[in-house]
Formats: C-alpha cells, sequence, structure tokens
C-alpha cells in the first residue's frame, strides 16, 4: 500500500514545497516545488509578512503538485529562528499497575506530562524528546517498556519557541486550506535526511547554514542530546559583501556564489570580478581577495559561535564522526577548511541520502536537507496521526463533488465580492462626484462672494473719493473766509490808524483841523425851481 506524506520548508532565501511516497519501506521524493521567499518577508526563519509568505507557499504547493501528482492537503512544517531555546528537564512517576510492569502508556504519560511544564509568557513546547529513562536505581535505559519498577524517571530535552512565530507558520499554510500535521525544529529534520546511524551513535554536530540562522543539533549514543539557534546565516555574508564593496544585494549574492571563498589562502595570485555599474555607470572591479577577507571574517565569527556552543553542551570531546556541515550556507567555497582548521575536527560536507531522493539531481545539494527531512520525519509519524495527502488519481467522485461545491462557493464568494466591490466603486464614485460638485459651487459662491467684495470696495473707494472732494471744498471756503477777514481786520486797522493820524495832526494844527472838519460837514445848498433849498 503506498503512503503519501508532503511537507513545506519556509527559509529566509527560499520556500521549498515536497510530497513523497513509501512503499515496501522505501521514502522516495516524488516532486518538489521551489520559489524565493518574498524580499523581507521572513527573517532569521520567523515570517513578518503573512500574506506575501502564503502567496509564495502557495507557488510553491502548486508546482510541487504539478510534478508529483499528490494533492497538498496537509502538510509537516520546519520552525527555526532566533527564537528558539532548548533546555534539559526530567520528570518521574509511580508504575500504577499491581504487577510494577512499565507499560507504553507509562512512558507516553512521563513525555506527556512534560508538555504541562512551566514556561514563560508567549512560550511553546515544540518538541519533548527523550535523552534517557531511570528504573528505580537503574540508569541510562533507552527503552524501559516491559521492564518491572516501581518508579519510572525520564530525562528529556525540551525545545521551546514562540507562540506566536509558531502561530504565524500555521496560519500562512492553513489561509491555503492545508492542514499543518505537525512543527518540527528544522536542524531534526536536516538530520534526519543526512546522518547515518553510525554517525549518531559515535558522536556528530550538525551544523545546518541557512539564509538567516545556523542551526546547531548534536547527537551521541543515536539521542539528540543538544539544539542550538544562531542568528548568523548566508545573508549575513551577502550583507557584509554588499556593504564592504558598495554593490547592491544581488550583485553581492552573484559574487559570493561565483567567486566567494571562506579562507584567504595566502600568496594565491590576486584577481578580479567586474560588477555592471547601476542605470549606466561604469562597472566596478572587486578584488577577489578582499572579497574572500570579508567572507573570512564572518565565518571566522560564525565558526566562534558553534564551538561556543559545542563547549556548553558538554559533548564537545564525545564527536567521534565531528561536524556534519549542510544547508545553502554550507555550499560557501573552502567552508568545511577553515572550519576544520579552526575547530580541530573532522568536517564533511552531508548531502540528502541517496536512499530518499534517489536520481533526482535537482535535491542532491544541502540547501534541501531540511525539506527532505520533514518528509522522512513525516513518515515516521504517518501511523501515529491523520494524514490528508492523496494521489490525484485516487480522489474519489465524492471528493470531487466536494470540491466543485467548494470551488462554486468560492466562485459566490468571489461574485458577491466583486459586485460589493463595484457597489463601493459606485458609492465612492458617487461620494467622489457630490465632493466636486460640492467643492465647484464653494468655488462659485467663493468667486460670487468676491465679486460682492469687490464692489463694495469700489463703492467705498469712491465715497472716499467724493469725501476727499467735499473737504478740499470746504478747506478752500474756509480759507477764502480767513483771506476775507484778514482783509477786513486789515482795513480796519488801516482806517483805525489813519484815524489815529488824523486825530494827531488836528491837535498840532487846529486851523487844519477845522478846515478837515468843515470840509467833511460842509453842506452844499441847491436851490428847486420853487427856490427851496436842496441838500
Amino acid at each position: 500500500m503506498k503512503k503519501y506524506v508532503t511537507a513545506i520548508d519556509i527559509g529566509t532565501t527560499k520556500i521549498v514545497a515536497l510530497a513523497g511516497v513509501k512503499e515496501s519501506g522505501t521514502v522516495r521524493i516524488l516532486g518538489t516545488g521551489s520559489v524565493e521567499t518574498p524580499q523581507s518577508s521572513v527573517k532569521r526563519g520567523v515570517v513578518l509578512n503573512i500574506d506575501e509568505v502564503s502567496k509564495a507557499i502557495n507557488e510553491a504547493v502548486r508546482i510541487a503538485e504539478s510534478a508529483s501528482g499528490i494533492k497538498f492537503r496537509s502538510a509537516f512544517v520546519g520552525i527555526a529562528g532566533q527564537h528558539i531555546s532548548s533546555r534539559q528537564s526530567s520528570h518521574s512517576l509511580i508504575i500504577p499497575s499491581e504487577d510494577f510492569e512499565i507499560k507504553q502508556s507509562d512512558v507516553d504519560k512521563l513525555r506527556d506530562d512534560m508538555y504541562k511544564m512551566a514556561l514563560q509568557p508567549g512560550e511553546t513546547i515544540i518538541h519533548v524528546i527523550p535523552q534517557s529513562y531511570n528504573v528505580d536505581k537503574e540508569t541510562g535505559i533507552i527503552n524501559p517498556v516491559g521492564m518491572y519498577g516501581r518508579q519510572l524517571k525520564g530525562n528529556f530535552h525540551i525545545v521551546i519557541g514562540e507562540v506566536t512565530s509558531a502561530k504565524n507558520i500555521e496560519r500562512c499554510i492553513e489561509r491555503l486550506g492545508i492542514q499543518v500535521n505537525g512543527l518540527y525544529l528544522e536542524p531534526l529534520a536536516s538530520a534526519s535526511a543526512v546522518l547515518t546511524d553510525d554517525e549518531m551513535e559515535a558522536g556528530v554536530a550538525l551544523v545546518d547554514i541557512g539564509g538567516g540562522t545556523t542551526d546547531i543539533a548534536i547527537y551521541y549514543e543515536n539521542v539528540l542530546r543538544y539544539t542550538a539557534v544562531i542568528p548568523y546565516g548566508g545573508s549575513n555574508v551577502t550583507s557584509d559583501i554588499k556593504t564592504g564593496c558598495s554593490i547592491l544585494s544581488k550583485q553581492a549574492e552573484t559574487l559570493k556564489l561565483q567567486h566567494g571563498s571562506a579562507l584567504v589562502i595566502p600568496g594565491a595570485p590576486d584577481a578580479t570580478a567586474v560588477v555592471p555599474g547601476i542605470n549606466g555607470r561604469d562597472s566596478k572591479s572587486i578584488s577577489i581577495l578582499y572579497l574572500s577577507q570579508i567572507i573570512q571574517a564572518r565565518m571566522v565569527e560564525s565558526i566562534a559561535q558553534i564551538e561556543h556552543h559545542l563547549r556548553n553542551s558538554g559533548f564537545r570531546h564525545k564527536l567521534g564522526a565531528g561536524i556534519s556541515l549542510t544547508g545553502g550556507g554550507a555550499m560557501l567555497k573552502n567552508l568545511h577548511i577553515l572550519m576544520k582548521q579552526r575547530m580541530g575536527l573532522d568536517v564533511r560536507l552531508a548531502y540528502p541520502m541517496r536512499k530518499y531522493i534517489g536520481d533526482n539531481e535537482e535535491l542532491n545539494k544541502p540547501q534541501y536537507s531540511t525539506s527532505v527531512g520533514l518528509i522522512t520525519l513525516g513518515f515516521e509519524e504517518y501511523e501515529t496521526i491523520t494524514l490528508h495527502s492523496d494521489s490525484l488519481e485516487n480522489i474519489n467522485a465524492e471528493e470531487a463533488r466536494e470540491r466543485l461545491a467548494k470551488e462554486q462557493e468560492i466562485a459566490e464568494l468571489a461574485e458577491r465580492k466583486r459586485k460589493e466591490e463595484e457597489a463601493a466603486k459606485q458609492k465612492e464614485w458617487e461620494e467622489e462626484r457630490a465632493r466636486m460638485e460640492a467643492a465647484l459651487k464653494a468655488e462659485r459662491d467663493k468667486i460670487e462672494q468676491q465679486k460682492i467684495i469687490d464692489e463694495l470696495a469700489a463703492k467705498e473707494e469712491r465715497e472716499r473719493e467724493r469725501l476727499r472732494l467735499i473737504k478740499i471744498e470746504e478747506d478752500k471756503r474756509i480759507e477764502q473766509e480767513r483771506i476775507i477777514a484778514e482783509l477786513k481786520a486789515e482795513q480796519e486797522r488801516i482806517k483805525a490808524e489813519e484815524l489815529e493820524d488824523a486825530e494827531r495832526i488836528r491837535k498840532r494844527n487846529p486851523i487844519s483841523s477845522f478846515l478837515s472838519t468843515l470840509k467833511k460837514n460842509l453842506t452844499v445848498f441847491q436851490v428847486n425851481d420853487d427856490d427851496t433849498p436842496l441838500q
């Protein structure tokens, strides 16, 4: 019987959807869909733009469905990011059965109880991974089922993440009608795809260098012992090149892939790479030696962080198989050599195992380790959950009718939405027309008002001019009256002076004064016809 599993890997630089099948105990990848992650929508494994990421996932799923013939109804999904943390914890219980035999239900209860442990606000438990068990005084037991004892104690590795980050990932997928079967820590998925049983038994550190983060998972004696996330990845190297060479991000990425090296080789002849100029400007020559120095500086910093976590885990001296290096960032030229020199451990560039990918050369790259690993982990969980990925050939008529009904419902919703949008546009147009008419009326009123104001101003100006002319005439009249008054006064003064002069003369010469008086008072008599006098 064929079993189908689908998976979705949301990375900082790419989003991958895969469909796999398991036949006769063998897992095989049927189809892959890969698209670039929209710029700035995922940062260091954390979704920042649900709409853009959801659209990209939909496109990747569409490509994978077309290539595999598998309908994505549910999927296993990877989770990573600097919000991921881990801790060691233990828990014990008293065996309730009368014969003290430990059953699988006891082990399951012990593990389930760990999901109830107290956490900081906003945190959630992603994985509870058994390390070992103690039965009474016996320690280091891997599988206690069937043993006898009064007390069972479990030692667990707890992987913790932020609730919001997990919910955002689930929201991106569920809004496409795809159910999330489970979230898996990405380094665990990568380990499932690239690590052999011998490596995990001997002790190995998986280092998965992605676009935004570097994930670490340490295995020893076939048990996961330690996990960590470092907030550095391949995009940080690209950013350093962009800043150091003053070029565009896409140019920096091309330089890194085509000419970049994590190791500066002393005495090597220096060459240059030519980068096209921006918008017609002159091209720029970049020294390959300088490029390598930029990359090595960043990778030395990342390696120091990796070394810190290996020592902090307590398993640094137990890594018999050294380091398995995977992820897109692991493809950086000479990186494995630099890590070996700096850390003194054997370093292997790890690819997805051929038993999973077959002859598919597209998947035979370290950047697909997590995606392939999600498929393998999905099949490990196949028997314990209800899956919803089916062969397109096996979708029955009922499902087709359901899909048709759903499509009709979607079409009706789309038609209703279209009508609502048209009504909204019509309303918006009418409101805009009303606003324009109101604005036009206001403008006309303003013009009319200004006209009235101008007319009043002109009338006022004319009135002021009339009053000014009246005032001028009045001033002239007053001035004339003043002049006349002054003339009269002058005449009176002159007359008075003449009288005074005459009086003085009279007093000095009485005869002359008498004659003058006589002259003035002389009456001329004339005779009328009747001999009467005429004065």
